[in-house]
C-alpha cells in the first residue's frame, strides 16, 4: 500500500518541526497533530483527529520512515530519513515543504526553505533538487502558462503525479508511480544512499568583476549616497520566514495547552 494524503502529512510535519521547534521535538501525539492541522504553511488545511495520526505513525514505523522516541509522559515520536534513507538536511529541506504545501517553483522552495535550511544561491538549490530527481523522490512539472518557472513536486507516495502537467526531462517516468520501499532490518545497501554529491564547479560569478571596472557610482555622479534597499525578493522570504516562525508558536502553545488539560484530567481522575 501507498503512503496516504495523512501519511505524508505527518511526515512532512515531522520534517519541518525538528528544524524550526528543536526544543519540543521529538513530537507528542498532540504536537504532531497541532503541526499537522496548522491553518498556515499548509496546503491544503486539514483536521486530522488522533485516530488518523496513530493510523499514520504505524504505516510509516513499518516503512521505517518514523519510530517512537519514548518519552517519560507522553510517547513521541521522530523521522528516520536521515538514518533509514540517507536523506540531507537540505534535501529534507525541499522535501518537507512540498510535503506540506503541494508543488513549489524554485523560487518559492528557496524562500519557504529558508526557516528549515539556507541555501546560499539558487544555484545550490537547483543542485539539491537535481539530487531527489536522481533519486526518484521528485520530478519536475511543466511550466504552467503565464509562469516564468516550472514546478517541482514530491513524489514519495508513488501516484502525486498531477494531471494538468507532466514531469519533464524525462527524469522520472510516469510509471514511476510503485510503492515506495519498505526498510527491513535485513535489507542490503539501499538505492536510496548515494553517497555524497560530486563537488559542483563554480560558475564565476564571484570573479565577475575582478581586473574590471568599478561600476559603482560615485556621490554627485547619479549614484545613491544612502543605503542600497534590499531585493524584494528578499523582503518576502523573510515575511514567509516569520509567518512561519509564529504559526510555529502557536502550534508549540496549543500542544502545551493540550497536554496540560491531560495532566489536569489524569489529577482530577
Amino acid at each position: 500500500m501507498k503512503p496516504d494524503a495523512v501519511q505524508l502529512r505527518v511526515l512532512g510535519a515531522l520534517l519541518e518541526k525538528q528544524r524550526t521547534t528543536p526544543d519540543t521535538y521529538p513530537l507528542t501525539l498532540n504536537a504532531l497533530r497541532a503541526a499537522c492541522n496548522q491553518s498556515t504553511n499548509r496546503d491544503p488545511v486539514v483536521q486530522y483527529d488522533d485516530a488518523q495520526i496513530r493510523a499514520a505513525l504505524e504505516e510509516l514505523a513499518r516503512r521505517r520512515w518514523t519510530r517512537s522516541a519514548g518519552g517519560s509522559r507522553a510517547a513521541k515520536y521522530r523521522h528516520l530519513l536521515a538514518d533509514t534513507m540517507q536523506i540531507r538536511p537540505d534535501e529534507q529541506a525541499v522535501i518537507a515543504v512540498l510535503l506540506l504545501r503541494g508543488p513549489q517553483t524554485p523560487g518559492e522552495l528557496r524562500a519557504r526553505t529558508e526557516r528549515l535550511h539556507r541555501f546560499g544561491s539558487a544555484d545550490e538549490l537547483e543542485t539539491t533538487i537535481d539530487r531527489l530527481i536522481t533519486r526518484r523522490l521528485v520530478v519536475r512539472l511543466e511550466r504552467r502558462p503565464g509562469q516564468k518557472e516550472g514546478r517541482v513536486q514530491q513524489v514519495m507516495g508513488g501516484d502525486e503525479l498531477q494531471t494538468e502537467a507532466a514531469a519533464t526531462s524525462g527524469t522520472v517516468a510516469v510509471e514511476r508511480a510503485a510503492e515506495p520501499p519498505v526498510y527491513r532490518d535485513d535489507d542490503g545497501p539501499s538505492d536510496f544512499d548515494l553517497g555524497p554529491a560530486p563537488p559542483r564547479a563554480g560558475d564565476g560569478r564571484g570573479d565577475a568583476g575582478r581586473g574590471g571596472t568599478d561600476r559603482r557610482e560615485e556621490p554627485g555622479r547619479g549614484g545613491s549616497d544612502g543605503p542600497e534597499e534590499p531585493p524584494r525578493n528578499h523582503l518576502e522570504g523573510r515575511v514567509v520566514q516569520l509567518e512561519g516562525e509564529l504559526e510555529d508558536v502557536r502550534a508549540e502553545l496549543q500542544a502545551l495547552r493540550a497536554e496540560l488539560a491531560a495532566l489536569r484530567s489524569e489529577l482530577g481522575a
